[in-house]
């Protein structure tokens, strides 16, 4: 398009202008100068794309990833006392950048009608190999139903 237009503009006569022409003005030479060396630096300085400074990747091991309990699998499920007798659900994991501090239980409730949401350390929580059996050992529905409900912020 900018090489097309270059050759359109109108010599002193008003007709268009030929090639010939626009080689012998000065404007047009120095356009078109100007417009190849833009064309040759932009074709010439283009680098790939670098990756962000900062971002690292590190190797893991797989099989220790393998042996974690996955939390998609752990919501929604029954939480025991060290007598096996359930005192709520599992309802949520809060977590900093760097570790797992909370575990949010509901309890009190039936059904997922009625209860109430209540924090505890999640280390105190102990969980089978399976991950099918979250213990809560030393707790009590009284107990926790008398600890200050958690309210989420937003």
């Amino acid at each position: 398009m900018i090489a097309f237009n270059i050759f359109q503009h109108s010599n002193r006569e008003g007709g268009a202008a030929s090639a010939a022409s626009c080689r012998r003005d000065p404007r047009t030479s120095l356009n078109t100068l100007i417009w190849l060396s833009l064309a040759a630096m932009l074709a010439f300085t283009t680098s790939p794309a670098l990756p962000q400074a900062g971002v690292a990747l590190v190797k893991v091991d797989l099989s220790v990833v393998g042996q974690g309990y996955r939390m998609s699998k752990l919501l929604g499920n029954s939480v025991v006392n060290d007598r096996s007798e359930k005192i709520g659900t599992l309802d949520d994991v809060i977590s900093d950048k760097k570790q797992l501090n909370f575990a949010i239980l509901q309890v009190g409730g039936f059904l997922g009608l009625g209860g109430h949401l209540i924090a505890v350390p999640y280390e105190s929580l102990v969980i089978d190999d399976k991950g099918q059996k979250i213990t809560l050992p030393g707790a009590s529905k009284e107990a926790l139903k008398n600890l200050t409900e958690f309210h989420y912020t937003s």
